[in-house]
């Protein structure tokens, strides 16, 4: 790493925790210094010394467009002429609703907020007013954000870090909430059985994207919708990382099952800081000021967020786009496992569409459990030969990687060749 970045980690240290604003990009599980990204373009980064990176982050997934699409960024530069804030309701968020009803199956009536966490904190409130139960179902591995309620057996930094949970959060609150093991149907059968009566909703990340990728197993989603249903408990669908990308409609359209709430967020924002949750109108009534379960937020319907997201939206209203770019992922991905093949190393990849995650071990990897039996030691090792190399991977290996339409045939070439160089020196 060049010296710039280093200077302004050691800066960072001394007045935010740990040098970084979001745990897992401190890169201490991958044993490196994080680079201090200055600009992005495209599918590349150049960091505080120049360098450029192929990346596979993309924000963490909402860069699907690229970095800097032309169209995104000229909305966002005219949207800016007439000012940041207004803290009233304005037209772009009236349309941009519009198209995330018109798009997602299952969303009648949405709220804008300002954040994946706020989003779900605020559909597992609405779950509990609207049911007036106060038990709710997660699974192992999976990242609801940072509220208290859903820091309990949580993937993403939490895994990375191997925190089981988090000081702060009250034990009597931490109690409300059931954790169980993904893709296991028999435990959310007992789990309902022992706590019907109590449980509010089921929360989940139908495709998992927070401990790696996880995909569902054939009927698990299914039999989760029919439990909840027959119990009168909310399923809620956390498809922050998944909505409108493993799909326009995410992965309730591609699974064809509808859940009562469903939480947005990343590209719905086109890259700028926004959340959402919606569902079926008779619930999402009860959200003030139509009803009594408060939630509310200053800068929600930011009108440049609300701007990059419409834009981005619209240009993915053409489903060619993702039929490009799964072609993209399908030649990275497979090129990464023959790669590994031909060094001679086990590699166990997991993709859903144009995100995806590899593991080191030979066994295949179907939820938490199986994710830290992982050789992520070797993901450590892989991801620092990499960077060598300038391409930009996820600092943990309990996320996921990202392609987007604007990588092309040379840079996921380019990331083939160095991915067998690297597995050559593990």
């Amino acid at each position: 790493m060049g010296s710039r970045s280093k200077e302004l980690f050691l800066k960072a240290q001394e007045i935010i925790p740990g040098g970084v604003n979001s745990p897992v990009r401190a890169g201490r599980n991958v044993g490196v210094d994080p680079p201090f990204i200055q600009r992005a373009d495209g599918c590349y980064l150049w960091d505080a010394d120049g360098k450029r990176y192929v990346d596979y982050v993309c924000s963490w997934g909402p860069m699907i467009l690229g970095h800097r699409h032309p169209e995104v960024i000229q909305a966002i530069n005219d949207a800016l002429e007439n000012g940041t804030s207004y803290g009233a309701p304005t037209e772009l968020e009236v349309n941009l609703a519009e198209m995330i009803v018109e798009t997602v199956p299952s969303v009648e009536m949405v709220r804008m907020v300002n954040s994946g966490t706020e989003a779900t904190m605020s559909a597992i409130r609405l779950a509990r007013g609207f049911t007036g139960r106060n038990v709710i179902i997660k699974f192992d591995g999976c990242y609801h954000g940072h509220s208290d309620s859903c820091l309990v057996c949580a993937g993403s930094g939490l895994a990375t870090f191997g925190i089981p949970g988090s000081p702060g959060v009250p034990a009597d609150l931490a109690r409300l909430t059931v954790s169980l093991p993904f893709n296991n149907l028999k435990a959310v059968e007992t789990a309902v059985e022992k706590y019907s009566d109590q449980i509010a909703a089921v929360i989940i990340e139908p495709i998992a994207g927070n401990m790696g990728v996880i995909l569902p197993e054939e009927g698990f989603l299914e039999g989760i919708r029919n439990i909840t249903k027959e119990h009168d408990i909310l399923l809620i669908f956390d498809e922050i990382i998944t909505g409108f990308r493993v799909s326009p409609g995410g992965a309730q359209e591609l699974y064809h099952i509808k859940p009562d709430l469903t939480c947005l967020g990343k590209i719905i924002g086109g890259g700028l800081p926004v959340g959402a949750y919606g569902g079926r109108r008779d619930i999402m009534s009860h959200v003030a000021p139509d009803g009594d379960i408060y939630q509310a937020g200053t800068l929600s319907g930011n009108p440049l967020a609300m701007t990059a997201g419409l834009v981005t939206l619209r240009i993915l209203k053409n489903r060619e786009i993702y039929a490009k770019i799964e072609e993209k992922s399908e030649v990275l991905f497979s090129g990464l496992r023959d790669a590994a093949r031909q060094a001679g190393i086990d590699l166990i990849i997991n993709r859903a569409g144009s995100m995806g995650a590899i593991f080191f071990g030979k066994n295949p990897v179907v939820d938490f459990e199986s994710v830290q039996k992982t050789e992520s030691s070797k993901y450590a090792s892989f991801y620092r030969e990499m960077l060598a190399q300038k391409i930009y991977l996820a600092p943990s290996p309990f996320e996921a990687l990202f392609v987007s339409a604007a990588h092309n045939e040379k840079t996921i070439t380019k990331t083939i060749d160095a991915a067998f160089r690297s597995f050559k020196r593990l």
